[in-house]
Formats: structure tokens, C-alpha cells, sequence
């Protein structure tokens, strides 16, 4: 598979050379390529906090209320903290240390940890592009747990980056369901699962800041291998992500993403469906209704499918083709671009504390954004525009000098409107 990587580093650079001459011209006094200067220090110290109630409403997972909560720079560190509670139809929480420098201003180690006890997620009835808003099945999951930790080497005022990652998990898979909750078969005895996975990545960034870009170029390629995890198969995925700002009047900014991501098999895992069932704890056959028997045999066609082919990095959520749920669309392979206008309405250092957040707001941000994306089992397949699905919504943002980005976004797309508030600016890996 080695082929397949150096493929990919090729087009990642082919992406660099292409990008390189629009951030030259971002600077009309440059000579030659080169990246924009820094707006400001790379590493801000300002303290920080948030503490909300948020209320959540998955379709087809249920409703519930969660509470967050965060500090950032605590003590006059980097360092962060947070953590948030599940009550309703899931349960559980996450905690989480960020930006531990081990070495000042150079090598950083970021640590979290979830358990969720009860949670479902919605299984479609196959993967790509060619399914129905409604036309999914939900997994209900238990006993879960999800913990790891994230190495970052970065030089060069966080102009180039190195970083690693391991993640190690399980869960038990319970019951399906079809998309009202209404039990459609439940797992005998069914194993706890578990395994984990690895992450190798780098960035370039030719950016004038790290977390608020508004001119220049940024290019991230990861390398994230997942061993065999009970049956299933033994597999690396490549990402490339490029992202270049361009700017637009004094302060605002035009963003166009371009992700491309494979994955690759290096063996297939179980694909008998019989041995699938046994280990699985189901008995699709046993299930009497026609049509319930035909949503349990579709999950196991989508675990054959995965087990055979992999999983890229999906499409559907927060991040991307954000009017779809989170993971909507899988397949081995994904292509994604999105552009979005970032419309600066403020542009100050402005301390705020409104009892349950407090930090120093830099900027106001309106944006405006389209997104378009396809997933498939097939390279061949992500060149046609009649299998891509489009986003395009709005968002409000909030800037802060901690370094962190409080982000409201309301999208569309063909299945509806979807609305999420987060952390962070999309695209990122």
C-alpha cells in the first residue's frame, strides 16, 4: 500500500504548488511566494470560561438536556479544560485536558475520556449517497468507553506541525431498532468489543494566525490505521485537507476547503453472514416480520461492506455537509469541498463576563456557506455530480483571545434544516 500514500502526498503537494501563487498575491509588496505574517502571538495566555445548559435533539437517537463546561489558559498556562454531562435518551459524559505544554510553546499533549451507558446511532441501509432522509435503522449501544491521548510537535510559530494519536475504546452492541425505537431484534450475549487506533498527521500552515485565518494557505495530511477490531478488518484511511483563505476588503475572508479521503484494506475482515450473525448475537432469519427481517440482514450488509472495503472519513454533522446528521453518509472513499464567506462584523479586544462565560471577545463573525460532497465503495464513483448532496446555511461566531471559537450554524440541504452549536471552525481534521 505504500503506492497509495505516496500517491496522496503527491496530490497534496500538487494542491500546494496550485495554492502558493494566490498567497503570494494576498501580499502586494511580496516578491515571491511566501507565507503572510502572523497577526498576533501564536500561543495566547488570556483566561477563559464557559458553563451552559444545552438541550439536545437527535432524529431518530431521541432528546435530552446535556451540560457543558470549560476553562481556558487556566493559571496563566495553555492549558485547557472541559467536560460535559448527558442526561435523556443518552447518558453518559466526556472529560478533558488540552494544550499541556511538555515543552513550552513546542511539544504538547492534549488527554480525554467518555462513557456513554446507553446511546443509539442511526445505521442506513447502505452505504454511499443513495438513501432516503427516513431510510435508516437505529443501533442502540452500551457500556461504551472512549479515551486517548494526542502528541503535537509544532515549529515555526505553529507554521508546521507533526502530531500523534492513540484512541482506545469498546462497546456492546444491544439491540436494533427500527426508526420510531420500536425493538426490532435484540442481541444474545452479544461481546464487548473493543480496539484502537492510531493517528500520524502533519500540517503546513501558511496562515497570518492558527486560529483565526484570513489569508494564506493551510494543508493537513493524517494517516489514521484502525488494527482488526473483533471480526472486522485491518485498515489505514489518508486524509488530505487543504484549506485557502482569501481575503476580502479589510478583515473579511472567503474560506474553500477541499478534502479527499481512502480508505485502504490490508485484510478483509468477517464477510460470512452467518459467522457475522453468531458473533454478533443476532438471528436475522428468527425475526418473523418481513420487513423488520429485511432492516437486520441491511445492517449486517453495511458491517460486510466495511469489513470488506473499510471506512473513510464520513460526511454528515458538524463539520461537514452540515444539514445532514453526524456520519450520514460512509463509504471507502469521499470527496468534499465547501467555501464560506466569513463577514467580520467586529474587530476589537473586547472583555466580556456574562456570568456563565468570560473572556475576551477579538471578533464577531457572520458567515455565509455552501458545501457539496459524495461518499462511495467506488473511486469511480465520487466524479458524479448527480450522486453529490449540497449544504449551504449560515452561522454566527465569537472569537476569543484564548484561542477559542464559539461557532452557531444553521443549515439546509435536500433532507431539511439542521441547526448545531460547537467549537471550532469546520473542516478541520
Amino acid at each position: 500500500m505504500k503506492h497509495h500514500a505516496l500517491r496522496g502526498f503527491v496530490l497534496a503537494a500538487c494542491l500546494v504548488c496550485a495554492f502558493i501563487p494566490a498567497t503570494a498575491a494576498a501580499d502586494p509588496s511580496s516578491e515571491g511566494p511566501s507565507a503572510p505574517e502572523r497577526r498576533r502571538d501564536q500561543f495566547p495566555k488570556e483566561f477563559g470560561y464557559a458553563a451552559f445548559p444545552y438541550p439536545y435533539r437527535l432524529p431518530g437517537i431521541g432528546s435530552g438536556l446535556s451540560f457543558a463546561a470549560g476553562a481556558f489558559n487556566i493559571a496563566d498556562t495553555y492549558t485547557d479544560a472541559y467536560a460535559i454531562a448527558f442526561a435523556g435518551d443518552v447518558k453518559g459524559g466526556a472529560v478533558g485536558v488540552g494544550d499541556i505544554h511538555l515543552i513550552p510553546r513546542t511539544l504538547i499533549l492534549d488527554l480525554g475520556y467518555s462513557g456513554i451507558s446507553k446511546a443509539a446511532f442511526q445505521s442506513y441501509a447502505q452505504r454511499g449517497m443513495n438513501t432516503s432522509k427516513d431510510d435508516f435503522r437505529l443501533l442502540e449501544v452500551g457500556d461504551t468507553e472512549y479515551y486517548g491521548a494526542r502528541m503535537t510537535a509544532t515549529f515555526l510559530e505553529r507554521r508546521f506541525e507533526l502530531h500523534g494519536a492513540w484512541y482506545e475504546g469498546a462497546s456492546r452492541l444491544k439491540n436494533i431498532r427500527d426508526k420510531e425505537g420500536n425493538l426490532i431484534i435484540e442481541a444474545q450475549n452479544p461481546p464487548r468489543d473493543r480496539g484502537h487506533t492510531t493517528l500520524l498527521g502533519a500540517r503546513l500552515d501558511l496562515t497570518d494566525d492558527y486560529t483565526d485565518p484570513r489569508r494564506g494557505l493551510r494543508l493537513d495530511v493524517t494517516r489514521t490505521q484502525s488494527p482488526p477490531r473483533g471480526s472486522g478488518p485491518d485498515y489505514f484511511v489518508m486524509d488530505y485537507n487543504t484549506t485557502a483563505y482569501v481575503p476580502f476588503r479589510k478583515r473579511d475572508t472567503l474560506a474553500l476547503n477541499l478534502l479527499r479521503s481512502d480508505a485502504f484494506v490490508t485484510r478483509q475482515g468477517e464477510t460470512d453472514r452467518a459467522a457475522l450473525q453468531q458473533q454478533l448475537g443476532f438471528n436475522c432469519a428468527g425475526v418473523p416480520d418481513p420487513t423488520q427481517q429485511q432492516f437486520c440482514n441491511e445492517v449486517i450488509d453495511t458491517t460486510i461492506a466495511n469489513n470488506r472495503l473499510g471506512t473513510a472519513t464520513s460526511l454528515g454533522g458538524f463539520d461537514r455537509l452540515r444539514s445532514y446528521p453526524q456520519g450520514r453518509f460512509k463509504g471507502a472513499h469521499a470527496l468534499f469541498f465547501g467555501a464560506e464567506y466569513r463577514w467580520n462584523l467586529t474587530d476589537e479586544r473586547t472583555p466580556f463576563d456574562i456570568f456563565v462565560m468570560k473572556s475576551v471577545r477579538t471578533s464577531i463573525q457572520l458567515a455565509f456557506f455552501y458545501e457539496t460532497g459524495v461518499t462511495s465503495d467506488t473511486r469511480s464513483d465520487l466524479y458524479r455530480r448527480n450522486d453529490m448532496r449540497d449544504s449551504y446555511g449560515t452561522g454566527l461566531r465569537i472569537v476569543t483571545a484564548s484561542g477559542v471559537v464559539l461557532r452557531a450554524d444553521l443549515a439546509h440541504g435536500k433532507e431539511g434544516f439542521s441547526s448545531a452549536i460547537f467549537i471550532g471552525y469546520p473542516w478541520e481534521l
